[in-house]
């Protein structure tokens, strides 16, 4: 079977199930598994279906992907934007970490860096900021939400309220053409809200997948980032609009297949 003609089967197949599997599509035309791969990738560049450890979901606008999904998503990507993200803060620096397992990774790459304190409502990273023993951690208290070990809300927003960041470290869940940051839960984007204005310097970790994704909560726009670090190249009319903001954009290179 060509291309052309499998592509909308298979959409037609994730709308029936939720989700496809490259296991199963592959049985199921009798292909490989890297010609499925490809299909997917393509669908997903369309923004027709977002990729998740062993197949695709249809992308949505109104609810998030499962935070284990998403942790399984992308990860060679995230592991490098983390890694540059990590080698522009210094020691001796306050920061925070939001949620989302862009930070988390963000959280392991700076396990080697020395006398930070990490305030963050992300109990994830706390966790993992265990092993760094110089570094001083803040949980910012809040409404606990059990999909992602995320704090969120008032609270947390008014215990933030109480810093000064040298960096604050932020993802989204999803980027608008116009360079509006969006997310899903109203409770997390007064955190992120909040951020924006107790930080020096603002930086936002966010892998491509989020440039052809919807959600429906603004957090703020790439106008009020210092750095944004990506695995590939914004649009040319963003990339424009962040120079004249002074927004600096930083790209790790396209995450490998």
């Amino acid at each position: 079977m060509s291309q052309s003609f499998r592509q909308p089967d298979i959409l037609e197949i994730a709308r029936a199930e939720g989700k496809v599997t490259v296991e199963g599509l592959a049985e199921r035309f009798d292909v490989t598994v890297q010609t499925i791969r490809r299909d997917l990738t393509e669908l997903a560049n369309a923004g027709k279906l977002e990729r998740v450890h062993g197949g695709a979901i249809l992308p949505s606008g109104v609810n998030n992907i499962l935070y284990e999904e998403r942790r399984r998503l992308n990860e060679a990507a995230k592991t490098a934007i983390a890694r540059a993200c990590a080698a522009a803060i210094p020691d001796e620096a306050s920061v925070f970490l939001d949620i989302g397992t862009t930070t988390e990774a963000v959280a392991r790459e700076l396990i080697d860096h020395r006398n930070l304190m990490v305030v963050t409502n992300n109990m994830n990273v706390a966790q993992i900021l265990l092993a760094n023993k110089s570094c001083h951690i803040v949980v910012a208290g809040g409404a606990l939400r059990r999909a992602d070990n995320g704090l969120v809300g008032h609270l947390t927003a008014r215990t933030i309220e109480n810093f000064k960041f040298d960096y604050a470290i932020l993802g989204c869940s999803a980027m608008d053409d116009d360079g509006d940051l969006l997310d899903f839960d109203i409770q997390e984007v007064v955190v992120g809200q909040t951020l924006l204005n107790r930080s020096r310097e603002v930086f936002l970790v966010a892998d491509a997948s989020k440039f052809q994704r919807s959600a429906p909560v603004r957090i703020g726009s790439l106008r009020d980032v210092h750095q944004v670090f990506t695995d590939q190249p914004l649009s040319p009319r963003l990339a424009e609009q962040c120079t004249g903001w002074g927004t600096q954009v930083h790209v790790t290179g396209p995450a490998p297949d």
